[in-house]
Protein backbone atom coordinates (compact mmCIF):
# COMPACT_ATOMS: atom_id res chain seq x y z
CA UNK A 1 0.00 0.00 0.00
CA UNK A 2 1.35 3.41 -0.42
CA UNK A 3 2.42 6.05 2.37
CA UNK A 4 -0.99 7.34 1.64
CA UNK A 5 -2.90 4.57 2.23
CA UNK A 6 -1.24 3.51 5.36
CA UNK A 7 -1.21 7.27 6.75
CA UNK A 8 -5.22 6.96 6.03
CA UNK A 9 -5.73 3.65 8.02
CA UNK A 10 -3.55 5.28 11.01
CA UNK A 11 -6.15 8.71 11.10
CA UNK A 12 -9.06 6.04 10.90
CA UNK A 13 -7.38 4.56 13.84
CA UNK A 14 -6.92 7.64 15.98
CA UNK A 15 -10.56 8.77 14.86
CA UNK A 16 -11.85 5.86 16.36
CA UNK A 17 -9.60 5.90 19.71
CA UNK A 18 -11.00 9.53 20.08
CA UNK A 19 -14.74 8.11 19.42
CA UNK A 20 -14.54 5.54 22.34
CA UNK A 21 -14.83 2.77 20.36
CA UNK A 22 -11.64 0.63 21.39
CA UNK A 23 -12.84 -2.43 18.98
CA UNK A 24 -12.62 -0.57 15.92
CA UNK A 25 -9.11 0.80 17.04
CA UNK A 26 -7.90 -1.88 17.54
CA UNK A 27 -8.69 -2.99 13.73
CA UNK A 28 -5.20 -0.85 13.16
CA UNK A 29 -3.08 -4.37 14.23
CA UNK A 30 -2.53 -7.65 12.38
CA UNK A 31 -2.83 -10.77 14.44
CA UNK A 32 0.40 -10.77 14.78
CA UNK A 33 1.44 -7.45 15.23
CA UNK A 34 5.66 -7.48 16.57
CA UNK A 35 5.02 -4.89 19.73
CA UNK A 36 8.09 -3.29 21.56
CA UNK A 37 8.09 -0.67 23.94
CA UNK A 38 4.97 -1.94 25.75
CA UNK A 39 5.19 -3.55 29.13
CA UNK A 40 6.93 -6.79 29.39
CA UNK A 41 4.68 -10.76 30.24
CA UNK A 42 1.96 -9.13 27.29
CA UNK A 43 1.08 -12.06 25.00
CA UNK A 44 2.30 -11.56 21.57
CA UNK A 45 0.42 -10.11 18.66
CA UNK A 46 -3.15 -8.72 18.76
CA UNK A 47 -4.17 -10.16 22.11
CA UNK A 48 -1.71 -8.56 23.91
CA UNK A 49 -2.27 -5.12 22.23
CA UNK A 50 -6.19 -5.67 23.98
CA UNK A 51 -4.89 -6.66 27.32
CA UNK A 52 -2.69 -3.33 27.32
CA UNK A 53 -5.60 -0.91 25.82
CA UNK A 54 -8.70 -2.47 28.22
CA UNK A 55 -6.16 -2.39 31.25
CA UNK A 56 -5.32 1.38 30.09
CA UNK A 57 -8.81 1.83 29.55
CA UNK A 58 -10.02 0.51 32.55
CA UNK A 59 -7.64 3.09 34.27
CA UNK A 60 -8.20 6.07 31.71
CA UNK A 61 -11.80 5.83 30.53
CA UNK A 62 -11.59 7.48 26.70
CA UNK A 63 -8.42 8.85 26.62
CA UNK A 64 -7.78 11.70 24.18
CA UNK A 65 -5.24 11.36 21.56
CA UNK A 66 -3.62 13.90 20.09
CA UNK A 67 -1.02 13.86 16.82
CA UNK A 68 1.18 16.62 16.75
CA UNK A 69 3.33 15.03 14.07
CA UNK A 70 3.55 12.12 11.36
CA UNK A 71 5.85 11.29 9.46
CA UNK A 72 5.80 9.14 6.62
CA UNK A 73 8.71 6.95 4.97
CA UNK A 74 8.10 3.59 2.73
CA UNK A 75 6.40 1.39 4.75
CA UNK A 76 6.71 3.07 8.29
CA UNK A 77 4.68 5.79 10.21
CA UNK A 78 6.00 7.97 12.99
CA UNK A 79 4.36 10.19 14.97
CA UNK A 80 4.60 12.24 18.65
CA UNK A 81 1.65 12.19 20.44
CA UNK A 82 -0.03 13.22 23.52
CA UNK A 83 -2.47 11.54 25.49
CA UNK A 84 -4.62 13.27 28.19
CA UNK A 85 -7.06 11.45 30.25
CA UNK A 86 -8.64 11.17 33.90
CA UNK A 87 -7.42 8.57 36.18
CA UNK A 88 -10.56 6.47 37.31
CA UNK A 89 -9.26 3.10 37.95
CA UNK A 90 -5.77 1.04 39.18
CA UNK A 91 -2.90 1.61 36.73
CA UNK A 92 -0.05 0.08 37.52
CA UNK A 93 -0.56 -0.64 41.00
CA UNK A 94 -1.64 3.25 41.97
CA UNK A 95 -5.23 3.48 42.77
CA UNK A 96 -7.34 5.98 41.04
CA UNK A 97 -6.44 9.46 42.35
CA UNK A 98 -9.06 11.50 39.99
CA UNK A 99 -6.45 13.56 38.70
CA UNK A 100 -5.52 14.53 34.70
CA UNK A 101 -3.05 13.42 32.88
CA UNK A 102 -1.28 14.92 29.54
CA UNK A 103 1.73 11.67 28.76
CA UNK A 104 3.83 12.50 25.64
CA UNK A 105 5.49 9.97 23.56
CA UNK A 106 6.65 9.05 19.75
CA UNK A 107 5.71 5.63 18.43
CA UNK A 108 7.17 4.14 14.71
CA UNK A 109 4.51 2.22 13.64
CA UNK A 110 5.10 -0.37 10.28
CA UNK A 111 2.43 -1.60 8.14
CA UNK A 112 2.28 -4.31 5.85
CA UNK A 113 -0.74 -5.26 3.52
CA UNK A 114 -2.72 -2.21 5.52
CA UNK A 115 -2.39 -3.11 9.01
CA UNK A 116 0.58 -2.60 11.66
CA UNK A 117 2.94 -5.66 12.00
CA UNK A 118 5.30 -3.89 14.30
CA UNK A 119 5.75 -1.23 16.50
CA UNK A 120 7.88 0.68 18.48
CA UNK A 121 6.73 3.17 21.56
CA UNK A 122 8.64 5.54 23.81
CA UNK A 123 6.00 7.01 26.34
CA UNK A 124 7.54 9.57 29.03
CA UNK A 125 6.32 7.79 32.16
CA UNK A 126 8.15 9.56 34.38
CA UNK A 127 5.99 11.92 34.05
CA UNK A 128 3.05 10.18 34.00
CA UNK A 129 3.79 8.71 37.41
CA UNK A 130 4.62 12.03 38.55
CA UNK A 131 1.10 13.82 37.22
CA UNK A 132 -0.26 10.55 39.02
CA UNK A 133 1.57 11.69 42.03
CA UNK A 134 3.17 8.12 42.28
CA UNK A 135 6.69 9.71 41.97
CA UNK A 136 7.81 13.29 43.84
CA UNK A 137 8.22 15.77 41.05
CA UNK A 138 11.50 18.00 41.89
Amino acid sequence: MSTAANEAVFQRAVNNWNDGNLTAYLDLYDAQVILHGLPPGLPPGREGVKLFYDGLWEAFPQPRLIIQDVIMADDRLACRFQMEGNHQGAFMGIPPTGKSIQVSGMTILRFANGKCVERWNQTDMLGWLQQLGAIPTP
